[in-house]
């Protein structure tokens, strides 16, 4: 009779599990410390630079007075930040959509994927800034041309990670999926769409931060409300600690986007070969 035993298991085969709560954390710290030390010496260099006037307060707003700005318009600021918002998430959710479906599409059609990426390339490599004004004189000065900016500065990443996501699948796994008998929509939903689930992830990381860009671009093209609004208002009347403030509540609002896509893919993916305890404690 045989005896099953996990100590036979070959010595170079670790057991994979998914690491605790506290080793998540320890992980987690060990992953942050180094931008955060380095957001902390830039704000350091950054409030020397202006306590000691090496550059005119005209010029640079100094840490006090950017933060005691967003301290005192705090409801100007959020009223503005809201729209802002608005737009960013509304053009990545379509920019997601319309490139997971537009990336499905190229993969499964040899012809439509060569008719369609050099219009891709084409259409990234316009400058946003130069194609806004055209969405305003169609769309008006509502909120629809920043969301239709920001949708063409996310869309470009996600189709193209997506596509790449797709075709990464090695051709003997479909092969034996088409040997036994699995139809091609089962075979996307069971080996195609999981596999490509870390590349989109990548590319809608980026996604979330462009987003942010192409909102605040059209905003600077015509609009009266938004963060965009509030830096080229800033700026034309030499104000600069709220302008500081603008850029600062953009950069947290891009991070935080961010963030909120890694907290997704953490509960999205966790089989993938990061969230092993091995990958989140490696040291260096």
């Amino acid at each position: 009779m045989a005896v099953e035993s996990t100590q036979d298991a070959p010595a170079g085969v670790a057991e994979r599990r998914r690491p605790s709560t506290a080793e998540r954390a320890l992980g987690f710290i060990h992953q942050a410390w180094r931008p955060v030390a380095l957001l902390a010496l830039l704000f350091v260099a950054w409030w020397v630079i202006t306590a000691t006037e090496l550059v005119q307060p005209y010029l640079v707003a100094s840490p006090g007075d950017t933060f005691s700005t967003i301290a005192d318009k705090s409801d100007y600021f959020w009223e503005h930040t809201v729209v802002t918002l608005w737009e960013t998430v509304a053009g990545f959710v379509l920019a997601t959509i319309v490139g997971v479906v537009t990336a499905v599409i190229m993969v499964y059609s040899t012809t439509l994927e060569r008719t369609l990426y050099p219009l891709l390339l084409f259409a990234q490599v316009i400058p946003k800034i130069a194609v806004a004004p055209l969405f305003v004189v169609w769309l008006g000065f509502g909120t629809e041309p920043k969301i239709l900016v920001a949708l063409l500065m996310a869309f470009f990443p996600v189709v193209i990670s997506m596509v790449t996501g797709l075709k990464s699948i090695d051709p003997e796994m479909l092969q034996l999926s088409a040997t036994m008998g699995a139809s091609p929509m089962k075979t996307f939903y069971k080996i195609r769409m999981p596999a490509s689930l870390p590349h989109l992830f990548s590319g809608l990381k980026i996604g979330a931060t462009l987003a942010v860009t192409g909102a605040v671009v059209g905003e600077f093209v015509g609009s009266n409300e938004g963060l965009g609004y509030v830096i080229q208002q800033a700026n034309g009347n030499f104000d600069t600690p709220t302008l500081f403030a603008g850029l600062v509540i953009m950069s947290v609002l891009g991070i935080v986007l961010f963030a909120l896509v890694e907290v997704l893919e953490y509960f999205v993916l966790p089989w993938h070969a990061s969230r092993r305890i091995d990958a989140a404690t490696t040291s260096l």
